[in-house]
């Protein structure tokens, strides 16, 4: 048992309808699915942050507008150790504010960022705050008279996020401190949890599309694949088994396109070696009676009877133009001729195919008549005058001597019918059948191609040959499409 290569089957699974229906799946919607997430998360995000900061920011306003810039100033390195009257008020209204807030911490620092009173950073009067140097753009701000919140989330003791908002502190239309307010960004852990859902929504959706995407590839790989055992078989030689039927409407247009093409890949192959049978069995006999007559040919001229030569100089030659025959035949069944059509009159087609059998019938004693209506074709004149004279050929060949044959063209059925009708012996039934069979002839001298190669020219035209025949009376019939009238062609739109 032999390996393929592990990048031969990839190639194969990823070339494969399911793999690619999997892809064309999933892929755009695990895009947009990924797109879709990250952009909602990130807005929702910083639209959270925006409100936090704005939140903590406002509320960092409130509380300067409740401290005096001027006792703030007051308090000094110790007053917390002391206890001082000033720094016990201050802390006092920071802590209702961070009591009734939720917030983590609220300090007060001076113009120079240190410490006047520090309420849940535990920071000593007159230490300077570490986190005012990460805040220095917005600080910058604060002390220009403006509140302002920290651009970046920073991450505190307890592991969680927060934020920080500040709100100068104005005495006397000047800002001589600022107030910090640092919140805790709280709404992450539910926008976490949002973000976690909606993984698991997104694994889960796309895991019911792959499920569909391999049903779908499912429903449409089997019957192409029944389809590509179909042509292979047919690219094997198999000719013999038909195309399954498709349910789908586009796959079963295929497999019915398939199926005519088979069966007339069948039918010619069908075609081809009756020929091919048929050629070698109709050459045979000439060239066994040339090989016969060449070797009496050889032994009259050794031994001087050269009276007896001639003849058989005539029969070898009587035998090579039947050969001729045979090949000019099977070349005119067996090519595709394409048709020049041309506009021309039923009556002449009827006359000239009449006229080149004239010397013929009247050597036979058998009168040709001759009655055609007028109607205009568009046909290949000279390959419909072959297969007319074809069937005139053989009514007079089995006409017999002083009867008639009667030749009439007519409008019938919205087509022109050119009826040939002798009065012979009559093709019996049990070979009515097959009279249209290449090779098949009830004749000695014959290659069994006229009929045949007759219908073959009419259906190529549209047309279509029959036969009726009984003792006495029988009738080929030839019907070919009419062209329209110029009256007809001028009066349409």
């Amino acid at each position: 048992m032999t390996h393929r290569p592990l990048s031969s089957r990839l190639r194969d699974a990823l070339g494969s309808l399911s793999a690619r229906l999997l892809v064309a799946f999933l892929l755009p919607t695990l895009l947009f699915l990924a797109l879709a997430g990250a952009s909602v998360y990130a807005l929702a995000r910083a639209s959270l942050e925006d409100e936090l900061g704005s939140s903590l920011s406002a509320l960092a306003a409130a509380t300067a507008s409740q401290v005096s810039g001027e006792r703030m100033l007051t308090i000094e390195p110790g007053d917390d150790v002391s206890g001082t009257r000033t720094w016990r008020n201050l802390v006092r209204l920071l802590d209702g504010v961070r009591t009734a807030s939720g917030v983590r911490r609220v300090y007060a620092v001076d113009a120079q960022g240190r410490v006047r009173t520090d309420v849940g950073g535990n920071l000593p009067v007159g230490a300077e705050v570490p986190e005012l140097a990460r805040d220095r753009l917005e600080l910058t701000r604060v002390f220009a008279g403006k509140r302002a919140a920290s651009q970046v989330l920073f991450t505190g003791s307890d592991g969680l996020l927060y934020k920080t908002g500040y709100a100068p502190v104005v005495q006397d239309g000047q800002v001589v401190g600022a107030i910090g307010v640092e919140g805790s960004a709280a709404f992450f852990g539910p926008l976490r949890r949002l973000w976690r859902t909606f993984v698991m929504a997104s694994v889960v959706a796309l895991v019911a599309l792959a499920f569909i995407a391999m049903l779908t590839a499912r429903g449409l790989a089997r019957p192409l694949r029944r389809l590509m055992d179909s042509a292979l078989r047919i690219g094997r030689g198999d000719l013999t088994t038909p195309v399954p039927p498709e349910p789908t409407r586009e796959i079963g247009v295929l497999a019915r396109e398939l199926e005519v093409m088979r069966g007339a890949l069948e039918s010619r192959d069908r075609q081809l070696k009756l020929m091919l049978a048929g050629v070698a069995h109709e050459v045979r006999n000439p060239l066994g009676g040339i090989a016969l007559f060449s070797g009496l040919l050889q032994e009259d001229l050794r031994a001087g009877a050269h009276a007896d030569a001639g003849s058989h100089v005539d029969r070898i030659q009587r035998e090579v133009a039947y050969l001729q025959r045979i090949v000019e035949d099977f070349l005119a069944f067996a090519r595709e001729q394409p048709l020049a059509r041309a506009p021309m009159e039923a009556p002449d087609l009827v006359s000239s195919a009449c006229e080149l059998l004239a010397m013929e019938a009247s050597g036979k004693g058998v009168t040709l008549e001759v009655d055609a209506a007028p109607a205009h074709l568009e046909a290949d004149g000279s390959l419909l005058t072959a297969a007319l004279v074809n069937l005139v050929k053989n009514a007079v060949q089995a006409a017999p001597s002083g009867s008639h044959v009667k030749v009439r063209g007519q409008r019938r059925d919205g087509g022109y019918a050119i009826d040939v009708q002798d009065s012979g012996p009559g093709v019996p039934e049990a070979e009515r059948e097959r009279i249209f069979e290449p090779f098949f002839t009830t004749r000695e001298q014959g290659t069994g191609l006229g009929l045949p190669l007759a219908r073959k020219i009419v259906r190529a035209h549209g047309g279509e040959l029959a036969l009726r025949s009984s003792p006495g009376d029988t009738v080929f019939t030839l019907t070919l499409p009419c062209a329209p009238d110029s009256g007809e062609a001028r009066a349409r739109p």
